[in-house]
């Protein structure tokens, strides 16, 4: 954004200060749905979720007029109706009425401004028309809430002017403002954050790698969102959009046509083939760092929908930024639209899992039921290892500096690109009220199925290439509980692929480039081996269900306690390697088990079963193979003795070769080894343009 004059205006008068800069602006939703609507506006004063002192010793909130409240109360609000809400910049409210901006979208998050820039002070300009009450609020990082000043206003348009600091905010905080109108409506006409120009580090622009794999509807929309946009389009160099599918885009021209014509040289449709997400963002990646253009190139899914000004607020944060850093959008679920995924992601160096930053975070967070000023947690800054590429800024100048995605296919490729960019010295920051809506994984299960592969593999090499523990602390044991764990749940595809990424995983780095397009194919050509891969739509396309004595004497089934679970644990392997099923279990199952309740603990109880899968669309019948659980076993207790006995081996070698297989070169080399398949439909038009003349056959 280009630097604006310093306003002036209001009450008191105004210094003459630097040429400002936008940072942030009061948006409200550009479709408002009662889902999102908490999002971008309040109608209540929601006190603080924190009592007590400074040193905790209790207390109690006092509403306005002295009366104890309770500190929060989750699911009392009062949300402003949605057909309040017809402007996208402005608001109306009604008379007699408080409207709070303490909002996702509207709040500004202080604390990152105050620890990753050399911004000390913000100036916040407010659009009036009416008479009412302007009250600017801030947070600590313990959550509590603090009036910081007010101000009156009447008549017609003003603008009233707040120079606020930032000296106070080193460990989190908001700030925001709330609005009360008189006895007649009070109109918000627009507000806006902006900081001295001069303390920007650049003014970039970005390019976007989004990847896509047969979900057209969903790249068009979003496609569509990006050209109808003029601020974003301002920023925009080109958005690269990575079509890996069968279904591509270019099949789509009716609605395809009009968006070229919209955006030009802004939209390059690239096609190649399914190389993963880590193919496809690298493709972008490459293209943007390559161009020379671009200042930053945002990776984003491509079955998100994108609030614009989220990337607007991203290039802005990173211009700002002290360093190069890495911006990254906080995800919101598609389904529950008021629910944020998660607020800030590190690895647990120990584990090499994903974790949250504050142990009192918590994953899907509701705004709807509970606001951000009752929420304590939220308003200590979260310090994060990397940003999920659902909607990640990443500059130009740290991809050409420390290279592209490792070739993982997919999982762990955003992690482990944070990770090594955090060792390079560029940061991530996980920037509040920039967000995306995405389909949430919460009630998803990759951790079984095809996918178990690359969780597998990627995950033991993240640990080999960034665990700063010896033999990568906690991460060989815990791979091989896992295998134990589906062993005794019979999920011996799941198994297969676990066992096939830890044999590639010793095998070295440079089976990874090789492999990127053809180990897809591998993996789900093994399911026709075993049962637990195969589906059906219902329970009534398998026989009847049979058992002839329930498990446990009918009492409910309970994980083993913690000090009991290697015996228990032992026990039960012992039992599947000796003990044959039961004949009837191979004609009938023995239990029908919805996917919310198949816990390993209690598919170890059964000798077959019906389970349903996470998206509640199939139903597989797991059944027990003494065979299968003695090969597999066999094999996993090898892997791992291996894995710990090599582990310095191994560690040296992926550090040694990553450079190399992030590289530029070593991805030009795979984007041309897999160029999109040319389908029965490619050589039918070809053929007719042949005929009529216009290209050859």
């Amino acid at each position: 954004m280009n630097a604006i004059p310093a306003a002036s205006g209001g009450t008191d008068e105004t210094p003459e200060v630097p040429p400002q800069r936008l940072l942030q602006r009061l948006i409200m939703p550009a479709e408002a749905s009662a889902d999102i609507v908490p999002l971008y506006i309040e109608a209540e004063d929601v006190r603080s979720g924190v009592t007590g002192g400074s040193f905790g010793l209790g207390g109690t909130d006092r509403d306005a007029a002295g009366a104890t409240t309770d500190a929060a109360r989750p699911g009392t609000q009062v949300h402003v109706d949605a057909t309040e809400l017809n402007d996208r910049y402005a608001v109306q409210i009604p008379p007699r009425s408080m409207r709070s901006f303490a909002t996702y979208f509207n709040a500004f998050p202080a604390s990152y401004w105050r620890r990753w820039t050399p911004v000390r002070s913000i100036r916040l300009s407010i659009r009036t028309a009416g008479r009412g009450e302007l009250v600017i609020m801030r947070s600590t990082a313990r959550g509590t809430l603090q009036r910081q000043t007010s101000r009156t206003v009447e008549g017609g348009p003003a603008e009233q002017v707040f120079d606020l600091p930032l000296t106070a905010f080193g460990d989190g905080g908001w700030y925001w403002f709330d609005a009360y109108s008189g006895d007649e409506d009070l109109t918000i006409l627009g507000a806006r954050w902006t900081a001295d120009a001069d303390l920007a580090r650049t003014e970039g622009t970005f390019s976007i790698s989004m990847t896509t794999m047969n979900k057209v509807p969903y790249c068009l929309d979003n496609i569509a969102t990006i050209a109808e946009d003029p601020d974003l389009r301002a920023l925009l160099d080109v958005m690269y959009v990575i079509d890996q599918g069968s279904d591509r885009l270019r099949d789509h021209t009716d609605e395809l046509a009009g968006l070229q014509d919209e955006l030009g040289g802004q939209l390059r449709i690239i096609e190649q083939g399914n190389i993963g997400g880590s193919g496809g963002f690298s493709r972008g990646m490459y293209e943007a760092s390559t161009a020379g253009a671009s200042t930053y190139v945002m990776n984003c899914d491509d079955d998100i929908v994108i609030e614009p000004e989220s990337l607007i607020r991203m290039t802005t944060f990173a211009d700002f930024a002290t360093r190069p850093t890495i911006v990254g959008a906080h995800m919101f679920d598609l389904n529950n639209r008021a629910v944020l995924h998660t607020f800030g992601e590190v690895v647990d160096p120990w584990r090499i899992q994903p974790s949250l930053p504050d142990p009192e975070a918590v994953l899907g967070h509701d705004f709807s039921i509970s606001p951000l000023r009752s929420t304590p947690w939220l308003h200590r800054r979260a310090d994060v290892d990397y940003n999920g590429w659902w909607s990640c800024l990443i500059p130009t100048e740290t991809v050409r500096a420390i290279g592209l995605s490792l070739p993982l296919f997919i999982k762990w490729d955003d992690a482990e690109y944070g990770l090594r960019a955090k060792q390079a010295g560029y940061p991530t920051v996980s920037l509040p009220g920039a967000g995306v809506w995405h389909m949430s994984w919460v009630d998803k299960d990759d951790l079984v199925g095809w996918q178990a592969y690359f969780h597998e593999r990627n995950r033991i090499i993240t640990a080999l290439l960034h665990s700063p523990y010896e033999r990568g602390g906690r991460v060989v044991k815990e791979s091989q509980f896992m295998d134990v764990k589906h062993l005794i749940s019979m999920q011996y595809y799941t198994e297969a692929g676990r066992l096939m990424a830890q044999q590639d995983v010793l095998e070295g780095p440079d089976a990874l480039h090789p492999s990127i397009g053809t180990k897809l194919p591998q993996i789900r050509e093994m399911a026709a081996a075993f049962d637990d891969a195969s589906a059906k739509k219902d329970l009534d396309h398998y026989p009847p269900v049979r058992l002839d004595k329930p498990p446990r004497k009918g009492r409910p089934f309970t994980e083993p306690a913690r000090p009991l679970l290697p015996a228990w644990t032992v026990k039960t392997l012992a039992k599947q390697l000796v003990k044959p099923p039961k004949p009837r279990s191979e004609e009938n199952p023995q239990a029908a088990i919805a996917h919310i309740d198949a816990k390993w603990w209690r598919l170890s109880a059964y000798d077959s079963a019906l389970v349903s899968n996470a998206e509640g669309t199939q139903v597989s019948w797991y059944k027990r193979d003494r065979r299968q659980v003695r090969s597999m076993l066999a094999g996993a207790i090898g892997a791992h003795v291996q894995l710990h006995r090599r582990w310095p081996e191994l560690q040296r070698a992926y550090r040694e070769a990553a450079q190399r297989i992030t590289s530029f070169e070593a991805w030009e080399r795979t984007f041309a080894q897999n160029p999109a398949p040319v389908r029965d439909r490619d050589r039918d038009e070809a053929a007719v343009a042949a005929e009529a003349g216009d290209a050859p056959a």
